[in-house]
């Protein structure tokens, strides 16, 4: 084993591992459930989110975990920042009454910013192929 996991492929196993983690968490979080006879999905942020004031506050914890993972995986600050920026669209228009649950549904906060961190981790791969 070398010393720079990098480049025996470890850091890219261990990073693609964790996405996927992370992807199956925003899936629970955004798009678990289908509307039967529809194609639109759900998830428990759409869910708890219908709790007024409080369920979208709840959310913000694995929102915020999914950051936090991105940061440890090396997701620069321009990534970082658009993830708090969707996270933060999902809080203030999901707490408005009816429009927020619909904004929430439709939105996908947390599947957007697993999106943002697959690209980079994507990039990244290619960069040490090169």
């Amino acid at each position: 084993m070398h010393d720079d996991d990098s480049r025996d492929g470890t850091h890219d196993d261990a990073g693609k591992r964790e996405l996927a983690r992370l992807e199956t968490l925003a899936d629970w979080l955004d798009t678990r459930f289908r509307i039967p006879g529809t194609t639109i999905r759900f998830g428990l942020d759409g869910l708890i989110g219908l709790v007024p004031g409080l369920g979208d506050l709840a959310m913000l914890a694995p929102a915020f975990y999914l950051i936090v993972r991105a940061a440890s995986l090396g997701a620069p600050l321009h990534v970082l920042a658009r993830m708090l920026v969707n996270t933060s669209l999902d809080l203030v228009i999901g707490a408005i009454p009816v429009v927020g649950d619909i904004f929430d549904v439709a939105f996908k906060a947390n599947r957007r910013n697993t999106a943002l961190l697959a690209r980079f981790l994507e990039r990244q791969a290619a960069k040490r192929i090169r």
